[in-house]
């Protein structure tokens, strides 16, 4: 070999010898320098397809996800009979069809007897104290508890605020005038009025404007002038009636199938999770910008008659919601114990938001 040759091939060989040492080459690749994997998702909703306020509060849990994630989880959205139906979104997550539902828990009433607590309680929780209960009180874990032997993990997703009362062809001025009334109210609210003798139907909100305008429903609630302007129930009813004493703060639900969830890495695990709280606070204030917007419209416009309901009426349905709620906590020990936290945290938290909210709203009006 040339001296020139041999020289060169001595200076390769101690820079590869120097390069191998310092780790930079013939290292294992890292998993940043990996082919990106991606996981892919599917949600199912109780909701229509990208309907305002609840359809699009489930797309953007979808692209929390996506986006927090780097595109390594992705999760594409159906919509209510995009792939199950609105009230088969609980089996279809539960047996593992879906990974992630999107929902109300109070239509799972028949499944899972406690589930109702966790949505919305006539004349109970605001959003900010049902938010308070779920994640600084024992609301979350007893959840947890109850969607547990589903293999199911509930999360908050989105909260609507106080609900209207709901739409009436005629004046409610007594509880008397509830009787014999069809209307579409699901979850307690829903067993309030068939104590106040009307006639309770559960629907999926696709099918309420249809309803009300064959006269298959007398009357319905479905969520606030925001969500009810976009479903045109306006064309169908005259009267709409305030307060939602059956719904003050609901809040909507992304279950997660446990088994995929477990499959995740952790950081996918806290990402998942982080974009609920997220997706909680955003629809939350959707719903306080649109709804006054929306209101107006119906009000202005489409010539709705706003109406309050009697205090006379409303004293008699706090009368009956109180009966109702004790006599569907005591059906199970689930409920019983879901019921028992959920009460004593409002009788401590109502004090402060007395003090607080109550009296600067009540100084605000004067």
């Amino acid at each position: 070999m040339k001296r020139r040759d041999f020289i060169g091939a001595i200076a390769g060989a101690t820079a590869t010898t120097a390069m191998t040492a310092c780790g930079q080459k013939d290292e294992p690749k890292t998993a940043a320098m990996q082919p990106m994997e991606t996981v892919e998702w599917k949600m199912v909703t109780t909701w229509p397809k990208n309907f305002p306020g609840l359809g699009t509060g489930a797309n953007r849990v979808a692209e929390l996800i996506n986006e927090m994630s780097g595109g390594r989880l992705h999760v594409k959205v159906y919509g209510a009979g995009e792939m199950v139906g609105a009230f088969e979104v609980f089996d279809a997550v539960s047996r593992g069809n879906a990974q992630l539902g999107h929902a109300g828990a109070y239509y799972w009433k028949g499944k899972v007897p406690a589930s109702v607590f966790f949505s919305s309680v006539p004349f109970g929780l605001t959003p900010d104290e049902m938010n308070a209960w779920l994640y600084y009180g024992d609301g979350l874990t007893l959840w947890e508890e109850a969607y547990k032997p589903f293999g199911l993990i509930p999360n908050p997703a989105g909260n609507s605020g106080t609900q209207m009362g709901g739409w009436f062809n005629k004046e409610i001025n007594s509880v008397a005038d509830l009787k014999g009334l069809k209307m579409r109210m699901p979850g307690l609210g829903g067993e309030v009025l068939k104590k106040a003798g009307g006639v309770p139907v559960s629907l999926p909100g696709g099918d309420i404007f249809p309803s009300m305008e064959s006269g298959a429903l007398d009357a319905t609630e479905w969520v606030g002038p925001y969500n009810d302007l976009a479903f045109g129930i306006y064309r169908a009813a005259k009267y709409y009636y305030t307060p939602g004493w059956h719904e003050p703060g609901t809040t909507m639900e992304c279950m997660i199938n446990e088994e995929a969830f477990k499959a995740l890495p952790a950081d996918l695990q806290s990402i998942v999770r982080n974009a609920m709280k997220v997706a909680n606070l955003e629809m939350l204030s959707e719903y306080m910008a649109r709804n006054q917007q929306a209101l107006q419209t119906l009000v202005e416009k489409h010539n709705v008659e706003l109406r309050y309901f009697p205090d006379s009426v409303l004293k008699e349905l706090k009368k009956l919601s109180a009966e109702v709620i004790e006599e569907e906590a005591a059906k199970d020990p689930l409920s019983t114990k879901v019921w028992a936290s959920q009460k004593a945290f409002k009788e401590q938290v109502s004090k402060w938001t007395n003090v607080s909210e109550l009296a600067f709203l009540n100084a605000r009006n004067l």
